[in-house]
């Protein structure tokens, strides 16, 4: 008397697919689920036998044993209700089994036997499709989210009942939870922004067209009111859309997170990420007590992570994107296991010039101290400026600043067909952008007699050897831009002064 079924654990994005296993003894009536369950999961057992009597179903009372195999990979999360559920059907004989032991089950469930919808079954329904399981049962609120997975099977219900008279069980009853629907998500699109909308900021706004083209990452420095901010969240409506890969791995973590929205599909255009300067370093990098969740620069993987007012975030919290800016990723080690989640983000941080915020041009205006000054911007550290590519001064703004800006479709134009030669470039190594090249293609491929100066600067001492690199990085976007082959002297320069600009007025 074993009835059999499948379901997804998730390890990050990293499903694995999980045998079910349910077994009935003649014995004194118990129930237990073995398999590393977490508190969540193993509370599954009340929640899976209220379903089943809620539905009209006899629980069986016999001793049941539910065992989750591999029995040595973690389980987390209520994901695995429903296919717990399904798997003591089938070896009560409530079910056919060898329909139930076809699919794979995802879902939660209420105590009413209603099928609840889930985070991370996007991630859940591709592993599933990808390990050759194409057939996917899942609740009703998640139809949407499952069915965006090319080649998945996707069977939604509402709830358990329904389930079990689509298994061939005609007791179920399903006129009591046959009217659940999916809950109706809201279609409100936000105001598209457009970089037409800031006043003046040429420097600025030629830097953030830099950045865009390149994939670098850019800090801004000024007073407030200065633009900043908009300048920053425009970032993303100059940015080409994502690429397949990418839309799938931001979609992915968004679905874990809980903030995606089935209506709109893919995420295809890059999402913007601007945390609080109160966040936590777990709520920026990820974390959590036992299976670490997607922090902010996940979530802005492919697209723009924003640091406004970067010097008041904790030291701890800036340090942690170190790692993450280099690698592309992030690893979360934790006592149940490590998760792997994407983060190639770009990064931009604002910040004043001093903590009033008024020491720009002659300073007069400042009540800040020197020391006070430099303690404050010395809260950037060394080794985080130095992987920002681009360094501008954002000043205020003039009142008779222009007006009639480019707008965002006519740079994001320029952004696409400098990208286009990038690629046609780098694309046999696989890079998308000039910011991923790596040093020594640089160094092998950029003409000799036009990296004197960056050499100079680096035996100054002004340029470190990661510097150098991203200084060159910076020249081909550059030349990119310019409709240039290569790097010439000129853009070298401009390189060096945006990479070794003071960063003070």
């Amino acid at each position: 008397m074993i009835g059999r079924t499948r379901s997804i654990a998730l390890a990050g994005l990293a499903g694995h697919v999980i045998d079910v296993e349910a077994h009935m003894a003649a014995s004194l009536p118990a129930f237990s689920v073995v398999g590393l369950p977490d508190a969540s999961l193993s509370e599954s057992r009340d929640r899976v036998r209220a379903a089943v009597t809620s539905s009209g179903l006899a629980w069986p009372t016999r001793r049941i044993t539910v065992n989750l195999s591999p029995a040595s990979l973690p389980k987390s999360g209520s994901l695995t209700d429903l296919a717990i559920a399904v798997s003591v059907m089938a070896a009560a004989g409530m079910v056919d089994a060898s329909v139930a032991a076809r699919a794979v089950h995802l879902g939660e469930l209420g105590l009413d036997g209603r099928v609840r919808p889930v985070r991370g079954v996007l991630p859940a329904v591709v592993a599933a499709v990808e390990a050759g399981h194409p057939r996917v049962v899942v609740p009703a609120g998640n139809a949407r989210e499952a069915q965006l997975v090319p080649g998945a099977e996707v069977h939604a219900v509402a709830s358990l009942a329904q389930l079990a008279h689509d298994y061939g069980n005609e007791d179920a009853e399903v006129s009591s939870l046959d009217a659940v629907s999916a809950p109706v998500v809201g279609s409100h699109t936000p105001r598209e922004l457009d970089l037409a909308e800031v006043r003046g900021q040429q420097e600025a706004r030629w830097a953030l067209e830099v950045a865009a083209a390149g994939g670098h990452h850019l800090l801004m420095l000024g007073p407030p009111g200065a633009g900043k901010t908009m300048l920053a969240s425009r970032l993303p409506t100059i940015l080409p859309d994502l690429s397949a890969t990418d839309a799938v791995a931001a979609t992915a973590v968004h679905s874990l997170a809980g903030t995606f929205d089935p209506e709109r599909g893919l995420l295809s255009r890059p999402p913007f990420e601007a945390p609080h300067h109160s966040a936590s370093a777990a709520s920026i990098v990820g974390g959590g007590s036992l299976m670490a969740r997607p922090g902010a620069i996940s979530r802005a993987h492919g697209g723009v992570l924003f640091l406004d007012e970067a010097p008041e975030f904790p030291s701890r919290v800036l340090q942690t994107l170190r790692q993450p800016l280099e690698a592309g990723e992030v690893v979360l080690h934790r006592a149940q296991g490590a998760a792997r989640y994407p983060a190639r983000f770009q990064l931009v941080l604002a910040a004043n010039p001093c903590p009033c915020g008024r020491f720009y041009g002659t300073g007069v205006d400042c009540s800040c101290t020197a020391i006070t000054r430099r303690r404050y911007m010395g809260r950037l550290s060394g080794p985080l400026l130095d992987r920002i590519d681009l360094h501008v001064d954002v000043r205020p703004v003039r009142r008779d600043a222009e007006d009639d800006a480019e707008s965002s479709a006519v740079v994001a134009a320029r952004v696409r067909q400098a990208r286009d030669a990038m690629r046609d470039r780098l694309g046999a190594h696989g890079w998308a952008v000039n910011s991923q090249a790596t040093g020594a293609w640089l160094r092998a491929n950029t003409p000799r007699d036009v990296m004197k100066p960056v050499y100079g600067a680096m035996d100054r001492g002004a340029l470190t050897a990661r510097g150098v690199d991203r200084a060159l990085r910076v020249a081909w976007t550059l030349a990119d831009l310019a409709g240039a082959v290569t790097p010439n002297a000129d853009h070298v320069n401009q390189a060096m002064t945006l990479r070794t600009r003071e960063l003070s007025s």
